[in-house]
């Protein structure tokens, strides 16, 4: 009987998360009507508020399933660099990318900060912290990067990604200020190599 349960409250997620995906991604957080969004999942209020607690714990969970496909996409690109210098830049320059991307700008570049607050305290941003983390500790100990503090270097490299990411997306004009914000980015980590 409770694994039963336990199934059903799976499945309810589920189809709650398609729902809110589709309709934070099309009307906005503020536009998303929650009738319609439980509506759309067949289920009812009840399900959203057992599942999620409210409307910005159902963003919250939206927000993190697409942050971690936007880290296992930034990852994707950095497997293919030849080393871990080129890793780090192919990593941060397909995040900032993403920014272009409908999905990923209205609802975790847009909404998401302004409904949940502060990106780089939510739990997903905070595990691509560890993976920078963990690549410039390498980069320094290999001798690529400069003997520099590896949890400030983590942290600077992390942050202007996201918030390159943030400006491309909130910008008027997000195909021009992608090149920029790639190459300002590519330059500023050019700082921190080891000539």
């Amino acid at each position: 009987m409770a694994g039963r349960r336990a199934e059903t409250t799976e499945a309810n997620r589920t189809r709650l998360l398609a729902a809110a995906r589709a309709a934070f991604a099309e009307h906005g957080y503020a536009g998303a009507s929650m009738d319609e969004l439980t509506a759309a999942a067949g289920l009812t209020r009840g399900a959203l508020y057992h599942g999620f607690g409210d409307k910005r714990g159902l963003l919250a969970a939206v927000v993190a399933q697409i942050d971690g496909e936007m880290a296992a996409r930034a990852r994707a690109a950095a497997a293919s660099a030849r080393d871990d210098w080129d890793a780090l830049l192919a990593e941060a320059a397909a995040y900032i990318e993403m920014a272009l991307d409908p999905e990923v700008r209205r609802i975790v570049l847009l909404d998401g900060p302004a409904v949940l607050g502060d990106p780089s305290r939510w739990p997903s941003q905070n595990a691509c912290l560890a993976e920078t983390r963990d690549t410039v500790a390498r980069l320094v100990a290999a001798g690529t990067m400069r003997a520099v503090d590896v949890e400030a270097a983590a942290r600077l490299l992390s942050g202007a990604a996201l918030n390159a990411a943030l400006w491309v997306a909130a910008s008027e004009a997000p195909d021009v200020a992608l090149p920029r914000a790639l190459d300002a980015y590519a330059l500023m980590a050019e700082g921190l190599r080891a000539r």
